[in-house]
């Protein structure tokens, strides 16, 4: 409970649904995989807003800590990545999550976010395992490591 900012998390919260609801007015589900998958090989006419959401994510991590927001909790440099000597690990680790949101047909943004609020029974079904694979792989993970 060190890190608890109910207001910011609710802000956030508030910025991602509007933004989620603005997109889905559209005939789009702001789901992160598929957005981003859209691109490669792109659709013509299906390629703005497609890089438009993809770089307003990058540039707005990186300007969350240059406008002052406080990254001490990932224990990490704010201007670059800690380097790590499991290099193989975070390559398997990548290709297993776009396995999964290809077999999945989405990632947890999309069914966590704009499936839940359109009650999809698909999307419920797939946060719920997302969320039970979440908890034993911390289980495992922390079992096996001890942390």
């Amino acid at each position: 409970m060190e890190h608890f900012t109910p207001y910011s998390s609710l802000a956030g919260g508030i910025v991602i649904g509007l933004s989620a609801t603005l997109l889905l007015l559209s005939g789009r589900i702001a789901g992160i995989s598929g957005i981003f998958g859209g691109l490669l090989p792109a659709k013509s006419g299906d390629i703005l807003w497609r890089a438009l959401f993809v770089a307003g994510l990058v540039v707005g991590a990186a300007l969350f800590p240059v406008l002052g927001g406080n990254l001490s909790f990932l224990n990490i440099n704010p201007y670059g990545f800690q380097e790590t000597s499991h290099l193989i690990l975070l390559i398997v680790a990548g290709l297993l999550v776009g396995m999964g949101t290809t077999i999945g047909s989405g990632c947890t943004s999309g069914h966590g976010i704009c499936g839940i609020g359109r009650l999809s029974v698909r999307s419920i079904t797939a946060t719920i395992a997302f969320m039970v694979v979440a908890v034993i792989t911390v289980f495992v993970v922390r079992t096996a490591t001890g942390g």
